[in-house]
């Protein structure tokens, strides 16, 4: 779907601790996503992400809900992802973690953002966006 965004973990962060700039172009963007009845989807690994920063379940919950209902969708990781991921991981000076959003954004046709500078050596599988060229 061409109205769906993959956010990076770094993006939701941006928006919940309200990071500087960073936080109002990523703030600006969800509104945008909203605005246009856009949905942007999050997978297991953001989850996890967000886990081993060391949020709660209950803080999980508030960020994945600054996007309102009906506007986000879970999405899950295939086998054959996993297989093509880790292939990729051998080859290639990439965080997996990356290698996994990059796949996934990919097979669900939507829009990688990120600030990430790892997804450079990944573009030939999604090209990731900054917030504020999106907005």
């Amino acid at each position: 779907m061409e109205n769906d965004f993959y956010f990076d973990t770094s993006i939701w962060i941006d928006i919940y601790e309200k990071r500087g700039y960073n936080g109002e172009v990523a703030k600006k963007l969800m509104e945008k996503v909203i605005k246009e009845d856009s949905v942007i989807v999050y997978s297991d690994l953001v989850v996890k992400e967000f886990k081993r920063i060391g949020y709660s379940e209950h803080e999980i919950n508030v960020i994945l809900s600054i996007a309102k209902p009906g506007h986000i969708r879970r999405i899950h990781l295939t086998k054959g992802q996993l297989i093509e991921a880790k292939q990729l991981f051998k080859q290639r000076d990439v965080p997996l973690g990356d290698i996994f959003h990059a796949i996934l954004a990919r097979d669900h046709e939507a829009q990688l953002v990120s600030r990430d500078r790892d997804f450079e050596k990944i573009k030939d599988i999604t090209e990731a966006k900054l917030p504020e060229d999106l907005i």
